[in-house]
């Protein structure tokens, strides 16, 4: 778990401290599209973070290379040579993306391309653990086609996700949290070694995530761009295929004998990883399904461009940037530890699934109290933002503004900026016609 922990900490302090360099070359570079009429922030704001997370990624991997349990991995396995040639290729198309704007095929044809390199060098789907049925060996042609498919539709997915200041990357790093308690559980609780390299992605992945967060919070300094949302789009299937296809349910039953039947039922966290994916598609695929339905009953091309997104429609019922994104913060980590909590404690399913409920009911409660603005208690204001202070009755009167003498108007005191020239201060507006507004999603 130390090594973990240090591979995690190298990747996270390699980005974090990169990203300021690499804002800095964007802005340079004019990696700084015009504001669209679909995006939230206010001011044209600087891409290519990617360049940062994928150094991180480098970094990551070059120290468990040189750490004595994890560079067993890389010894037994050639995976991490195989994430690391995707992960640079998907990269570098989306490095051209942010600067100029390439079509949308190329850049689908670019994640086939990455996925099938990965699938070339071993990182691939061999068998299905399936419930019921057991072991289910996958043909080569059958592996490579799901593998590619998975891929492609989680990058897809993370890109689409990808509409708020640290929506993305938090989204990501739950998940992958998610990934590597998983993992971790197999490798180290049950002894397989396939599981390891899933373990190391997963945990690279966080400090990626965690790296880049600082930079890209509300009111975010620089966007992680299609460089940034591809790769770890990238990272996060790698680590799926890895411990889905790759972990054979047949060595389970040296430890808990039986079948391969019974060892399938018995080891949850084999299968439920293939569908850990799905904790971060769930979000923008129901997004997806919406605008489809939507676009369809207006009459409108199911590719038409409007404005009525989850997150767009999160800030037009009255909740702030950061609100929205935790609330979607909270749903993703509800699916994903559900769905470890369940495959850990399948035999108290039922009470998993009672917490489930009563936290979603707590989920929509939070979604239809838009106004609502708690306050911490007194002692604990120091370490809280400024809005989730108490304030006191002598601060709305010393703020006012004062009156000028003869009637003239008021004297009003100028609102600083805040990072990158936006203001987190003031009333939101209200996005009331989405039609006129456009959108490439």
């Amino acid at each position: 778990m130390r090594e973990y922990l240090l591979t995690l900490c190298i990747t996270a302090a390699v980005t974090y401290l990169l990203t300021g360099p690499v804002r800095k070359f964007a802005i340079v570079a004019g990696a700084m599209p015009e504001i669209r009429a679909r995006d939230v922030h206010r001011e044209p704001t600087p891409r290519l973070g990617g360049i940062a997370m994928f150094f991180g990624l480098c970094a990551g991997l070059l120290i468990a290379d040189h750490l004595t349990n994890l560079n067993r991995v890389f010894e037994s396995s050639n995976e991490p040579r195989a994430l690391l040639s995707g992960a640079a290729l998907i990269w570098l198309i989306g490095v051209l993306d942010d600067k100029f704007e390439i079509d949308a095929l190329i850049k689908l044809g670019g994640q086939m391309i990455a996925a099938g390199v990965m699938v070339m060098q071993g990182l691939t789907i061999l068998w299905l653990p399936i419930p019921g049925v057991g072991q289910v060996s996958l043909t080569q042609w059958q592996g490579t086609l799901l593998t590619v498919a998975l891929v492609v539709i989680t990058i897809n997915a993370v890109n689409f996700v990808d509409g708020l200041d640290g929506l993305a990357a938090g989204m990501v790093c739950i998940a992958a949290a998610a990934f590597f308690l998983y993992a971790y559980r197999i490798w180290y609780g049950y002894g397989i070694e396939e599981a390891a390299p899933a373990t190391l992605f997963a945990a690279i992945l966080m400090g990626m995530c965690l790296g880049f967060l600082p930079h890209n919070m509300h009111p975010a300094r620089i966007f992680m761009g299609d460089s940034g949302s591809m790769l770890i789009g990238l990272v996060l299937a790698a680590a799926a295929i890895s411990i889905t296809g790759q972990v054979d349910p047949d060595a389970l039953k040296l430890n808990l004998g039986g079948s391969t039947r019974d060892a399938t039922h018995a080891m949850l966290p084999v299968f439920i990883p293939l569908v850990m994916p799905l904790t971060i598609i769930a979000i923008p695929f129901a997004d997806l399904v919406l605008a489809i339905v939507r676009r369809t009953w207006n009459g409108q091309s199911p590719f038409a461009a409007d404005r009525g997104h989850l997150h767009h429609r999160l800030l037009e019922i009255g909740h702030s940037h950061s609100r929205a994104v935790l609330i979607m913060y909270f749903w993703s980590a509800l699916i994903a530890f559900g769905a470890v909590a369940y495959s850990v404690h399948s035999a108290s399913g039922m009470w998993v699934v009672l917490t489930i409920v009563a936290l979603s009911f707590v989920g929509l409660v939070l979604l239809l109290l838009p106004r609502f603005t708690p306050h911490t208690p007194r002692w604990a204001e120091h370490l809280v933002p400024p809005r989730y202070r108490r304030r006191s009755k002598a601060v709305p009167e010393a703020t006012e503004a004062q009156e000028a003498p003869d009637g003239d108007e008021p004297e009003r005191t100028p609102v600083p900026a805040g990072v990158n020239g936006a203001t987190a201060i003031g009333a939101r507006s209200r996005f009331t016609d989405r039609r006129k507004a456009g959108s490439s999603r």
